[in-house]
């Protein structure tokens, strides 16, 4: 059977096209991008697929690890009883699962039962409000994503690491392959039966892989996902972590996307390419229709007015969302001086080492003038990342704020004397502090129910590390104090 564009499904469709199932597996995202889910009967699954269904609503009450936050959150908490949400099928998403036998599969968004608007740490719907803005004006965002991730192999026959975790130090955890070598053509041949099945279930998922190349760094792939509409790259992104945590389940191979698994070695980047369009042409609206010969910077030459109030929108909004760009205690481990990684709200022609790289012309066509957005990790959440990038951009738009700092030349490095740009927060405690302020960018930009909500989850994981003992401390005082 042919499948049909799942752009075009209605809920009367539905009924032909799920004809030879039984089931369905339905999922959404929680605010640390992990997919939440259930499999549904098909008789259920039709019955719900245009009103919705309830959800409860605890996985935004407690943490990765199912612990609930030790101070409670407004959208879910024991006064209410941790109630429900409506989850509602977003039928766009429509997709089977090739390696579960081809389940049908749709990804849901949830909602206020009372009020029906989207429930304000809902990763989609917080995108989706970002999206409608712009889309109000005429405009499109357009995105894609680029993903790091270490691989590790149990050297046991356990198929997942945390049995051999709880009885063996971590550095005992092997790496799929040693060494430092970026896009080796030899070393996938160590795994080709791993590297090609990611590949091929991506595309088989509709979440296509670009260029899927090993990276610097003892078991490390580099995936760039298809260029994409904003909101379908974010699904696509968090889909891409479930092909290969799954796939890498077959194999006795575990990925991981933490933003610094090894010490002394560069981190995993979550680098996020965005630009505006038409919505009626599909125009890149960030490229200037000739160079201008006056601009302040050469780098800004071929950037339209839209898009240097953009960038400067991202630039200065930057320091406030800092806690969406770098979600855990382990992501500023990453955000280090010498390490491949940006530090400082900086920018730059083609310029790797800040944390906004342009791409323009002359080295890129027009219609490929983007910005790379560097400073995320591999470890957040795709549709936080693109709100941000998209809140903060359209706000430089409507206020038409000025680019706040130089760029840096070719060959100048974050934080070395020549970097005019304020250093970012280097602790998650620090960013969350400013995120949370009153007076707050993300505030005007997402809203407070959203930033008490997110920023309480990310203050519930600086109380944990306060309390928790680490191998450092114990290698370092426990025979000498």
């Amino acid at each position: 059977m042919t499948t049909p564009n799942p752009k075009a499904l209605t809920a009367q469709d539905l009924p032909k096209l799920l004809e030879d199932d039984n089931r369905v597996k339905l999922a959404g995202l929680d605010v640390d991008g992990i997919l939440r889910g259930k499999v549904v009967s098909k008789k259920k699954f039709l019955s719900v697929a245009e009103s919705g269904f309830g959800f409860c609503s605890v996985i935004f009450g407690w943490d990765m690890h199912d612990k609930t936050y030790m101070r409670e959150l407004g959208i879910s908490n024991a006064e209410n009883g941790y109630r429900d949400m409506l989850a509602i099928p977003d039928l766009s998403t429509f997709r089977r699962i090739p390696w579960e036998s081809n389940i049908p599969f749709f990804l849901v968004s949830f909602f206020d039962p009372e009020t029906k608007k989207p429930v304000c740490a809902c990763p989609r719907g917080l995108l989706q409000t970002q999206l409608d803005r712009i889309h109000s004006k005429g405009y499109g965002a357009m995105a894609g994503a680029e993903y790091e991730f270490y691989t590790f192999k149990t050297p046991d026959e356990s198929k997942s690491p945390a049995t051999f975790l709880q009885q063996n130090p971590h550095d005992k955890l092997p790496s799929l392959t040693e060494g430092m070598f970026g896009y080796s053509l030899n070393r996938p041949v160590h795994n080709k039966d791993y590297y090609y099945e990611v590949f091929d279930s991506c595309a088989d998922f509709a979440c296509g892989i670009e260029g899927w190349h090993t990276e610097s760094g003892p078991g490390v792939f580099e995936a760039a996902l298809e260029f994409d509409e904003a909101a379908e790259m974010a699904d696509r992104a968090s889909l891409f972590k479930y092909v290969v945590k799954s796939v890498g389940t077959q194999h006795g191979i575990i990925p991981c996307f933490m933003a610094k698994p090894k010490q002394g070695l560069p981190g995993n980047s979550g680098h996020v390419h965005m630009s505006l369009v038409d919505k009626e042409s599909g125009k890149n609206l960030l490229a200037r229709d000739t160079p201008d010969e006056n601009a302040q910077w050469k780098d800004i030459a071929h950037l339209s007015d839209l898009g240097r109030h953009f960038l400067a929108g991202i630039l200065v909004g930057l320091p406030d969302i800092m806690p969406l760009f770098a979600p855990t205690i382990n992501s500023y481990k990453r955000l280090v001086e010498n390490f491949w990684a940006p530090v400082t709200v900086s920018w730059g022609f083609e310029h790797r080492a800040a944390s906004i790289r342009i791409l323009s012309p002359p080295t890129s066509k027009p219609a490929a003038t983007r910005f790379e957005v560097r400073v995320p990790g591999a470890d957040t959440n795709p549709h936080f990342v693109m709100a941000a990038i998209l809140g903060c951009g359209w706000r430089g738009v409507e206020k038409k704020l000025e680019i706040p700092c130089p760029p840096l030349a070719m060959g100048q490095d974050v934080g070395g004397d020549a970097d005019m740009g304020e250093r970012l927060a280097k602790s998650l405690k620090e960013a969350t502090e400013r995120f949370m302020r009153k007076d707050s960018i993300a505030r005007e930009v997402f809203g407070d129910d959203f930033v008490d909500h997110f920023g309480g989850t990310r203050e519930n994981e600086v109380r944990l590390f306060d309390e928790a003992v680490t191998d450092w401390e114990m290698k370092r005082y426990i025979e000498t104090v």
